[in-house]
């Protein structure tokens, strides 16, 4: 037997639309402030785009760099690991051992992983969705409480 969730479709009426989600948020955070039963409030957004911003360029050494330090976390994860069947100091020794050969080994899987690439791809960056616009709807039977709570 499935469980759903979700709540039933109800009738939305839009309250207002707005140019950011930012605005959107704060007519709603506006609408919870004041008591009013923000569970029967969404937010739509229209006109859906993606946006990817650049955040850095990406060159073979910084990509070695970079799999150097990822290397070097799964080294000591490992040799924290192996460590606890040793007795005495020796447990310190496997540590170290397991970071540097770690850091060793990301190193050159970052670097030829990034070279690789033969710079098809130099930058890193982050992907998100936009709108175009936001409306704000109100469940039908709340409408007119929501316009008189938000002022409009």
């Amino acid at each position: 037997m499935t469980v759903s969730t979700a709540r039933p479709t109800a009738d939305y009426r839009t309250l207002v639309e707005l140019g950011t989600y930012r605005e959107a948020q704060s007519l709603v955070d506006h609408l919870s402030d004041n008591g009013f039963p923000v569970g029967e409030v969404r937010i739509v957004g229209s006109g859906l785009h993606t946006v990817e911003q650049v955040t850095r360029r990406v060159t073979n050494g910084a990509a070695a760099l970079r799999g150097a330090g990822s290397g070097a976390w799964f080294g000591l994860l490992l040799g924290l690991l192996l460590g606890l069947f040793l007795p005495g100091a020796a447990w310190l020794a496997v540590l170290l051992t397991a970071v540097v050969l770690g850091a060793v080994w990301g190193a050159i899987f970052g670097f030829l992983a990034h070279w690789s690439t033969r710079g098809e791809r130099d930058f890193a960056s982050v992907k998100g969705l936009e709108a175009d616009r936001y409306e704000v709807q109100v469940s039908a039977t709340e409408l007119g409480r929501a316009r008189q709570v938000a002022g409009l």
